[in-house]
C-alpha cells in the first residue's frame, strides 16, 4: 500500500531550470562528435589487444603473469607506512565503470599499476575452469570461450565489467537463479596481501576465512591477481519466451516470482526451472518476463523465421524489442548465446535513452549505432563535477538485493520514492556458507517458511536495478533525490535486503554495518594487516573526500570502540 503521508496535498511545485539542466538535455552535442568516436576507436584497440592475447600460448601470458605479480610484490614491499598512503590501483578514478565519484583517491595514495593483469591465463576445458586475471573483460572471456560451447555460469551483461571488479563489488545475471552472485562462481582467489605476501585461497584451504571474505569488500583485504572462474557447457542458442504481464505491481510482482519458482518447491529440477530469467517492468501497470533455454543449432534452424541476431548495430535496442509482448503478446525466438549474453551492452540498458534521445531511430541505428555505446568511462570523464553532482543528486543508479517474496513490495517502494521505470529485474539465490559473518547472507531462519525458490543450501533474492532519471525529476519538478534514496536504505535494512556498493550511499557507518555483517570481514582486515593498509570499505564507498589521515582516525576509534565493547 502506497505510504498516504507522502500524497501531495497541492501541485507540485516546479523545479528551476539551471545551466546544468541544459547541459544534461543536450549533452548529445558533446557525446555523438567526440565520446563516440573515441569510445569506437577505444573498442577496436582493445579488440586487437584481445585478439592478439588469445592467440599467444597459456605457458607465455602465465610467464609475463609472474614477472607482473612479482612487480606488485616489491612495490608493497617498498612502501613506508608511516610516510606514503594507503595503498590503491593506479586506475584513474575516470576509468571505472561504478557510479561513485571514487573521492578516496583524491587524498595522499599509495598507487600500485595493475594494468597489465587483462589476460585470459588459461581455459582447462575438462575440468570446467577459467583461470583469469582482474582486468578480463565479461566481452573478452565469452569471446574466448563461446566458440568452445563453454560460458561462464554467470555473465553480466555489459561488455565492459571486468572480473576484478565483480569479485570486489558484486555481479550478477539471468543465470543466477540457478548458479548465484558472481562470487559464487570463483574457485579460487589469488591475493597479493599489504605486506606483499601471495596467497591462494579457496573455501578449504587455510585462507578459507580470505576467501569468504573478499566478495564485497571492494578490494580493501589485498590485491587480486588472478582467479579461477566455473565454466559450464552450452549451446549455440538461446530459446527466448516473452510474457507480457499487466496488473498491479505486487500482481506482476507475483507473476514474476511463478515464472522461474515451482510452486511445489522443485528447484533444482531442470525441466521445472529455465536457463535464464528476465523481468522488466515498464509501467506501474505493465511488464515483459523474459525465460530462456540453451538449444542447439538444429533446432533453431527448424525455426529460422524466429531467429533474431539482436547484436547487430542496426537492431532495435533490446528492451524496447522486448517491449513489443505489450503489443504483440506472447511469443518465441531464439537468439545467438553470445548476443544473449550482451544484450543490453549496446543502450546500457536504457540509459542511452536519456544521454541519446534519438539513438534508436532507425536511421541513427543504421548510420551510427555501430559506433554505440558509448564508454561509461568517457562519458565520466567529459561531465565535469557540476554534471556529476546532477546524476548523484537527480539520477537513480541503484540496484537493490531483496527476498523475491518482497518484489511487489520493492516495486512499490520504487512508486512511492523514485517513479523509476524501466525497471530491471533479475532474481539470484543468495547461498549459506560455512563461514559465519560474512558480508551479505540470508535471511536467518528463512528455511521454515518454505517459500517457492528457497532451498536448503540458499535462499532465493532478486536485483532491482534501477537505473533512470526519477518521474519528478523528467516532469521538472522539484525534487529530493537524497533523501529519498535515504528512505530507500533504510527500507532494505528493515527488510534484511541489501544495497550495490558500486552505486552511491548515502549510509552512515553505522548503518552500513547494520545493512551488512562486518564480523568477518573485520577479523580479516586486522589478520591480514589491511588495517592502516588499505582504505575500509565503507570508507571506500561513502560520499566525500576522505583524507588518509581522516579514515585513519575514524579506523582508529572504531577498533577502540569495538574493543571496549568486547570488554
Amino acid at each position: 500500500m502506497a505510504d498516504s503521508s507522502r500524497t501531495p496535498l497541492v501541485a507540485p511545485r516546479k523545479a528551476p531550470k539551471s545551466w546544468v539542466d541544459f547541459a544534461v538535455m543536450f549533452r548529445w552535442m558533446i557525446v555523438v562528435p567526440i565520446v563516440l568516436p573515441i569510445s569506437f576507436a577505444f573498442e577496436c584497440r582493445k579488440r586487437i589487444r584481445d585478439w592478439y592475447s588469445r592467440r599467444r600460448s597459456y605457458e607465455s601470458k602465465e610467464a609475463e603473469h609472474q614477472k607482473n605479480v612479482e612487480t606488485v610484490q616489491k612495490r608493497l614491499r617498498s612502501r613506508n607506512a608511516s610516510k606514503d598512503g594507503l595503498v590503491c590501483t593506479a586506475r584513474k578514478p575516470w576509468l571505472s565503470v561504478s557510479m561513485r565519484n571514487q573521492d578516496y583517491k583524491r587524498a595522499r595514495r599509495f598507487e600500485v599499476d595493475l594494468s597489465d593483469f587483462r589476460h585470459i591465463l588459461n581455459i582447462d576445458k575438462e575440468r570446467l575452469v577459467a583461470r583469469v586475471e582482474p582486468f578480463v573483460s565479461m566481452a573478452q572471456l565469452s569471446a574466448a570461450t563461446v566458440p568452445m560451447g563453454l560460458a561462464l555460469a554467470v555473465v553480466p551483461e555489459l561488455d565492459d565489467l571486468t572480473v576484478g571488479g565483480l569479485i570486489n563489488g558484486y555481479g550478477i545475471e539471468g543465470s543466477s537463479h540457478i548458479y548465484g552472485l558472481f562470487q559464487d562462481i570463483v574457485l579460487a582467489y589469488e591475493i597479493v596481501l599489504g605486506d606483499g605476501t601471495l596467497v591462494r585461497a579457496t573455501a578449504d584451504n587455510e585462507y578459507s576465512d580470505l576467501y569468504y571474505a573478499i566478495p564485497w569488500s571492494q578490494g580493501t583485504l589485498g590485491m587480486l591477481v588472478a582467479a579461477e572462474l566455473q565454466l559450464i557447457e552450452i549451446k549455440p542458442y538461446m530459446k527466448v519466451t516473452y510474457q507480457p504481464v499487466r496488473g498491479s505491481l505486487r500482481e506482476m510482482g507475483q507473476a514474476y516470482w511463478d515464472c522461474f519458482c515451482p510452486r511445489d518447491g522443485d528447484q533444482d529440477n531442470p525441466e521445472k526451472v529455465p536457463d535464464f530469467v528476465e523481468g522488466m517492468i515498464y509501467t506501474k501497470n505493465t511488464g515483459v518476463m523474459m525465460t530462456g533455454d540453451y538449444v542447439d543449432a538444429k533446432e533453431a534452424k527448424a525455426h529460422w523465421g524466429q531467429v533474431n541476431e539482436c547484436g547487430w548495430w542496426y537492431k532495435p535496442w533490446f528492451y524496447q524489442h522486448a517491449a513489443s509482448a505489450l503489443k504483440r503478446g506472447e511469443f518465441v525466438e531464439y537468439i545467438p548465446t553470445r548476443q544473449w549474453y550482451h544484450r543490453h551492452t549496446r543502450s546500457l540498458y536504457w540509459e542511452g535513452k536519456l544521454i541519446l534521445p534519438f539513438g534508436d531511430n532507425f536511421l541513427f541505428r543504421f548510420f551510427f549505432g555501430w559506433m554505440m555505446p558509448p564508454k561509461v568511462s568517457f562519458l565520466k570523464l567529459t561531465q565535469g563535477d557540476a554534471i556529476r553532482n546532477y546524476y548523484h543528486e537527480r539520477h537513480m543508479c541503484q540496484d537493490m538485493l531483496v527476498p523475491v517474496y518482497r518484489v511487489g513490495e520493492a516495486l512499490e517502494l520504487n512508486e512511492r520514492e523514485f517513479e523509476v521505470y524501466p525497471i530491471w529485474l533479475c532474481p539470484h539465490r543468495l547461498y549459506k556458507v560455512p563461514q559465519k559473518g560474512v558480508m551479505v547472507t540470508p535471511e536467518p531462519g528463512y528455511e521454515k517458511h518454505k517459500r517457492p525458490g528457497d532451498t536448503a543450501a540458499a535462499q532465493m533474492y532478486t536485483d532491482i536495478g534501477l537505473y533512470y532519471a526519477p518521474g519528478p525529476v523528467l516532469r521538472g519538478e522539484v525534487y529530493d533525490g537524497v533523501s529519498a534514496c535515504k528512505r530507500m536504505e533504510q527500507w532494505l535494512i528493515q527488510n534484511h535486503s541489501f544495497q550495490a556498493l558500486y552505486a552511491v550511499t548515502e549510509l552512515t557507518e553505522k548503518d552500513f554495518w547494520v545493512m551488512f555483517d562486518q564480523t568477518l570481514y573485520r577479523n580479516c582486515r586486522v589478520k591480514y594487516k589491511a588495517q592502516g593498509t588499505f582504505m575500509g570499505v565503507y570508507y571506500k564507498s561513502a560520499k566525500g573526500r576522505k583524507s588518509e589521515a581522516d579514515v585513519l582516525r575514524e579506523e582508529k576509534a572504531a577498533a577502540e570502540k569495538e574493543r571496549i565493547q568486547e570488554v
